[in-house]
This record gives C-alpha cells, sequence and structure tokens, in this order.
C-alpha cells in the first residue's frame, strides 16, 4: 500500500528534491543563498505540494518526504544552522498540499 502511494509521489517529490540538491551549487554570495533558500526552494516547493495535493489529495507523507529530501544538504552545502529551512519548508510542503486537497474537492 506504502509503495505504491510512493510511487505516485514521486514525479511531485523529484523537482523538489533535484532543486534542493542543484540550485545551491549556483550560490556564489550571500545575496544568491538567501535568493535560493527563501524565494526558488519554498516556491518549488509549494508548487510539487499543491500539484500533488490537487491530483491526489492531502497526505502527510508527501510532506514527511518531501522534508527529508532536504536533510542530506544540510550537511553537504550548509552548516547545521540550516536545520531552520527544514522545518519552513517543512510548512511550505504541509501549505501546499493541503490548498491543493482543499480546492481539488467538488464543490457543492
Amino acid at each position: 500500500m506504502f509503495w505504491n502511494k510512493l510511487r505516485g509521489m514521486l514525479p511531485f517529490l523529484f523537482p523538489a528534491a533535484l532543486a534542493f540538491y542543484v540550485l545551491p551549487l549556483m550560490i556564489v554570495d550571500t545575496g544568491s543563498a538567501m535568493l535560493v533558500l527563501l524565494a526558488v526552494l519554498p516556491g518549488i516547493c509549494l508548487l510539487a505540494s499543491f500539484l500533488y495535493g490537487y491530483l491526489h489529495g492531502f497526505d502527510p507523507y508527501f510532506t514527511l518526504l518531501g522534508a527529508a529530501a532536504f536533510v542530506p544538504t544540510i550537511f553537504l552545502y550548509y552548516n547545521p544552522s540550516a536545520c531552520v529551512y527544514l522545518a519552513v519548508y517543512g510548512c511550505v510542503l504541509l501549505a501546499g498540499s493541503w490548498i491543493g486537497s482543499f480546492l481539488s474537492r467538488p464543490k457543492l
């Protein structure tokens, strides 16, 4: 059951995970780091989670897996102070998934 659900999540988790690992390579200074960490990555997370929630409904596992994909990047690209972004991206993923599932409900 979980593996079937995971298979449905992968097309939506992959762009976010790819962004987590590729975009930090483009950071050259503090300004670009803040742009990537505070605008681009949350935007990608929001879009991916919104689309997943709209098409598949709300699922907290999507939020957990999406946030878990960010954890290794903390140690690869950043320092432990970047752990706060884990909560930020988790909240963005949760909100996007919830909003998407809310908007996909049939109207009465």
